[in-house]
Formats: structure tokens, sequence, C-alpha cells
């Protein structure tokens, strides 16, 4: 589906399904397929608490790195600790920095939201959902949880500078829902943001993340082309602004 909507390459989640865990596997699938492996997402979620057998975080990061350059790429993503998991909140930024320095991996820290029961936000990240406010060498920017956050999203560019390095891109509308949806959607500043990046020649990798589960074939398909279409008409109408290449 990758290659034939004109993908450059995937990211994998690691979550139960073996095949997402086995690097043979998926180095077999990247080569029939002619689509690179470009980051690999660590199962930090709260759906893969179990993922390896472990629920130790630790261990499901080094495994994830470990994973990460045996399919070819050095870019791990990797969710901020929940409030429960206390120690491995403590630690999370020193541990981050220091596999980063020992591994050669890049672990890009996403951004998170609080979560919402009516009126009330619950922080529920540790040390928070937020990466722009920690000094995390490399973050991650998901637009569709940026729209839950209320977050101003060309202000975290700015604040994030060249700390930047990888893109989740999908739209929201504001709601308490992680909506994900196809760019221009929803009402984030998505195609000014990348026209900026565009202009700047940046050199990350912005991978899809759009709710597709209740789509057909077909239409899937078609979300999947618009999104990827969607990306590179903003970033060349940005890199047009100072002639560079696209």
């Amino acid at each position: 589906m990758a290659a034939r909507t004109g993908y450059d390459g995937v990211e994998v989640m690691v979550l139960g399904d073996p095949a997402t865990q086995n690097p043979d596997t998926l180095t077999s699938l990247a080569d029939k397929y002619n689509t690179p492996i470009l980051s690999i997402h660590a199962p930090t979620l709260l759906v893969s608490q179990r993922v390896w057998g472990t629920n130790d975080p630790w261990e499901k990061i080094d495994r994830s790195i470990d994973l990460a350059h045996a399919v070819g790429t050095n870019t791990v993503v990797l969710h901020p600790p929940f409030r429960w998991q206390r120690e491995y909140a403590r630690e999370f930024a020193e541990g981050v920095a220091a596999r980063e320095a020992s591994t050669g991996a890049i672990l890009a820290v996403e951004n998170m939201f609080p979560w919402r029961a009516g009126s009330v936000w619950m922080q529920v990240y540790r040390p928070g959902w937020n990466p722009v406010d920690f000094e995390y060498a490399h973050v991650t920017l998901d637009f569709s949880h940026a729209a839950i956050a209320h977050d101003d999203v060309m202000a975290m560019k700015k604040q994030l500078g060249t700390r930047l390095h990888h893109i989740h891109l999908g739209d929201g509308t504001g709601s308490f829902m992680d909506e994900h949806l196809v760019p221009g959607r929803g009402n984030m500043p998505i195609a000014d943001f990348l026209a900026d990046l565009g202009q700047t020649g940046w050199d990350g990798v912005i991978a899809t993340e759009v709710s597709t589960r209740k789509a057909t074939d077909a239409q899937r398909e078609k979300d999947l082309r618009e999104t990827v279409e969607f990306a590179r008409t903003h970033l060349r109408r940005g890199a047009q602004r100072n002639g560079l290449q696209d």
C-alpha cells in the first residue's frame, strides 16, 4: 500500500503482532515491496505495555533501538512515561540522552496531550506531555496530539528549532478525541508549517498517521495518496521561496 500510494518508506509501530517485532520479517517485507523502514515506534503506548513479554519500559526501548539498527534506521519514536511509571519517569530524560550517546540512535520523544473528562484536564504523562518544555535532543511532533492539547504548532516549531526531528502527519479539530484526520480536514495550520520547513531545507521524516479503520479499501488508498500529496505540495511551496530543490 505504501509503495502503491507514493510513499518513500514506512514507520513501523511495534505492537503485539510478531511481524512488527522481528527484524528478519520486516527486512524481508521492505525488500519485497521496495519500501525502506525509516523509523521504529517503540511500544510505549497504553495498549502495548506487555509487548515483548515485559512491562519494563527501558527493555522495550533498548529492544526497539536494536530493531531499528537491524532494519537499517536509527530513528526510534517514543512517548513520555505515564505518571504511574514513577521510577521510569524520574530517569527518563537522562536515560534517553544516555542511550543516544551510547548507541548512536536518535530517540525522538513525541508530544502527547492532557487527557480530558468533560471540563477536567488531567496530566497523565511525566515529566510532562509536551517535549518542547524539556531538553530532549530530538522531538517528534504529532499534529493530532497538538490539536487535542490546543497547542500552537507554529510556536512549537520555532521553540524546537533543530530539535524537531520527526513529524506525525494528521489533522485535528481540537476535540478531546485523537482524530488523526487527513491534513486539511481539521483546523491545524499544517500547510504553512510544512511550507516553513520546506523553506529551511528541513530533512527529517514525515510519517503519515491518519485514521482509516472505517474506510473502504478504495477510500483508504485515496486518503493515503491525498496525505502524501498534501505534504509534498506544501514542502515544495516552501522550498520554492528560496529556490531550493524539493
